[in-house]
């Protein structure tokens, strides 16, 4: 497994906002992307920013060196050489060669996996990527290295670390983003760890366990952890089967080293991806993905995308808005006070609700 900032250097400079990048969902019917001046969308298809994978792979590990520096988890970020201070994600790849021995000559097939999980040796990393689904191994090239990227942005949106990505605040709000990051990346965020059932944290578990509850002043966790693990039993967190003492499994050092998950059971909570890259935020004893973390402690305005630090916003059915956001998908006419209609989580006036029948 290798991280090689080389390869950054030469995808560095990709055009800002992808202008005319054809869209995935629309399939040739969308012009190109068009940026909105406010919404994460698309002016000429109205789909979202995702839907037409903007980002570059130097900007994806821009983005997670900028979440995870600040944090215990910065040894994860390098600063690159001549770069302008900015860290960046020492993402870990992995190329694996497997001869090819059915010919004469034997000749070699290269895999290389655009993510791995750090630190291990090739042969359990390798038992890690079978254990997750095939359609999600991040395979170069293939839908799963595809998914790996959509799911990093969906999951981690650079304007819920970033104010100067956002166009929702309002003054003052600035210092309470910036607040709202510090204390995430000090309180929940976190990177899961591989290794097999027992040698999660360097094999301390059972004391970890203990030194944990005891700080805590409850007793140590017994279903799971300590006790049990010590006669060699172990069970995933989530779907509580056993786990097989051969088998990589994931901790979050975050539930403490008693807890392990199956690779392929390590999900949000709420909306049950896998999480990216294994990055977790840690919350009312459940793992979540970065998008629903935000959403479960400030509502997110379902105009802009973006969390919302004002505490005067519209909210209808469940939904939230900036009140400033509050406006018809179609001709961005402002809806408060007015007659509107409600469709996928868009906003249309009458007027155009009903040219659109």
């Amino acid at each position: 497994p290798t991280w090689c900032p080389a390869l950054f250097q030469m995808s560095g400079s990709q055009a800002q906002m992808g202008r005319g990048v054809p869209c995935l969902r629309c399939r040739g019917l969308c012009t190109g992307f068009e940026p909105h001046s406010w919404r994460k969308i698309c002016k000429s298809c109205k789909c979202s920013q995702e839907e037409h994978s903007l980002s570059s792979e130097l900007e994806d590990d821009r983005k997670i060196g900028r979440l995870l520096s600040g944090s215990k988890y910065s040894s994860l970020t390098a600063r690159l050489k001549g770069g302008d201070g900015v860290r960046i994600y020492k993402r870990n790849r992995m190329i694996v060669t497997n001869p090819n021995i059915s010919g004469k000559d034997p000749t070699f097939n290269t895999i290389t996996y655009e993510w791995a999980p750090p630190g291990l040796a090739q042969k359990l990393a390798m038992q890690y990527m079978e254990l997750i689904p095939k359609e999600l191994q991040p395979v170069a090239g293939t839908d799963g290295a595809f998914h790996r990227r959509r799911r990093l942005a969906r999951q981690l949106p650079l304007h819920d670390q970033d104010p100067a990505q956002c166009r929702g605040l309002a003054e003052g709000e600035q210092k309470l983003m910036e607040e709202f990051v510090k204390k995430y990346k000090a309180e929940a965020l976190g990177v899961g760890e591989v290794a097999l059932p027992g040698q999660g944290g360097g094999g301390k578990e059972e004391e970890k366990a203990q030194d944990k509850s005891s700080e805590a002043g409850t007793a140590p966790e017994a279903p799971n952890g300590a006790l049990e693990s010590a006669a060699g039993h172990y069970r995933c967190e989530a779907c509580k089967q056993p786990v097989p003492g051969d088998c990589p499994v994931v901790y979050a050092d975050r539930a403490g080293y008693a807890r392990q998950w199956h690779p392929a059971c390590f999900v949000c909570c709420h909306c049950a991806e896998p999480l990216v890259d294994l990055i977790y935020f840690w919350k009312g004893e459940a793992t979540w993905c970065g998008r629903h973390y935000c959403e479960s402690l400030r509502p997110r305005c379902a105009g802009c995308d973006e969390i919302i630090f004002s505490e005067d916003y519209q909210q209808v059915e469940g939904l939230a808005w900036h009140t400033k956001h509050f406006a018809c998908l179609e001709c961005e006419t402002l809806l408060t006070g007015k007659p509107f209609a409600l469709a996928n989580a868009s906003l249309l006036c009458t007027t155009c609700s009903q040219s659109r029948v």
